[in-house]
């Protein structure tokens, strides 16, 4: 195959698949991000904790249970989703009425509080978790060997996500979310418990970062600060893509992964730092994001 400016094709793809496989990631969780923030307002900075505790329990389930992969993969978002609702309905339920920055006080130090649980507990080591048997191996591509596992992360981040948008901008009951947001005395005229609704949702939000982080466990060393690490480029792309945007969490999460790829293979110095200088660059030109509306 031929190489570009110089690039070998191998180099090239492999970097290209990383980016994905970390826009995978980044879909996920600023997704989860945009669905809370877009309908509920809330700034959630305890985000990457809970991407963190989806990587936890699901390491836990496996090494104090016995339970494996996949039903940990649909297990562990259930378990922190439930603490996500109650953290919702014990404290952030209290704040709606007031400015952001008290949800994102609140739920920062929530975060620091959950990340030094862990840490007390576990170390900052990390914690070895075994790729399932199913997706062991990959396939070779010709210009490129692609592990098993790296594809199914990107199998079901499309798939998680797209279903995601799908049912908040296409199915009744996402109008009726949307709906809540705009005017909630109204929705709830017609029956629909309100607060239950944004009680479900933030813990819908919560359950996808912990989605997230079983995807993330057997590739990443699971370790209290792995989502200390990675939240301050989601809150970057969410901002890109429009606060409360789902379409521009998803689509702006993928981009920005390649990109982040491309930055690799071209000016390696820049990969740490180019999600920042896009999201200055969107910010001065377009302040509400690619995706987002004007205020």
């Amino acid at each position: 195959m031929f190489e570009l400016l110089g690039i070998p094709p191998q180099v090239l793809m492999g970097q290209l698949l990383l980016g994905l496989i970390n826009g995978s990631f980044y879909a996920v969780l600023s997704l989860g991000l945009a669905v809370i923030f877009g309908l509920l307002n809330i700034i959630n900075f305890s985000h990457g904790a809970q991407y963190m505790m989806g990587a936890f329990v699901a390491w836990m389930l496996l090494n104090y249970f016995g339970i494996g992969y996949w039903p940990a993969l649909v297990l562990a978002p259930l378990i922190v989703g439930a603490t996500g609702i109650v953290l919702e309905k014990v404290a952030l339920s209290r704040l709606y009425k007031l400015d952001h920055l008290y949800g994102l006080l609140l739920t920062f130090g929530v975060a620091l509080i959950i990340q030094g649980l862990f840490r007390n507990y576990y170390g900052i080591s990390g914690l070895p978790y075994q790729i399932p048997e199913a997706l062991s191996g990959g396939q070779n591509l010709g210009f490129m060997f692609l592990p098993n596992y790296r594809g199914w992360i990107v199998v079901a981040s499309v798939v998680v996500c797209f279903s995601t948008w799908f049912m908040i901008e296409k199915t009744r009951l996402g109008a009726y979310l949307r709906a809540a947001t705009e005017n909630p005395a109204l929705v709830g005229a017609f029956g629909i418990n309100v607060p239950r609704m944004i009680t479900l949702t933030y813990g819908f939000g919560v359950a996808l970062a912990a989605f997230a982080g079983v995807l993330a466990a057997p590739i990443y060393a699971v370790n209290p600060n792995m989502g200390a690490d990675l939240i301050i480029v989601v809150f970057a792309v969410v901002v890109i893509g429009g606060m409360g945007s789902i379409m521009g969490a998803i689509v702006t999460g993928y981009g920005l992964g390649l990109i982040e790829g491309l930055t690799r293979v071209f000016y390696p110095e820049g990969s740490a730092v180019v999600i920042f200088v896009i999201m200055a660059i969107v910010l001065l030109i377009k302040p509400e994001g690619l995706f987002g509306r004007a205020a």
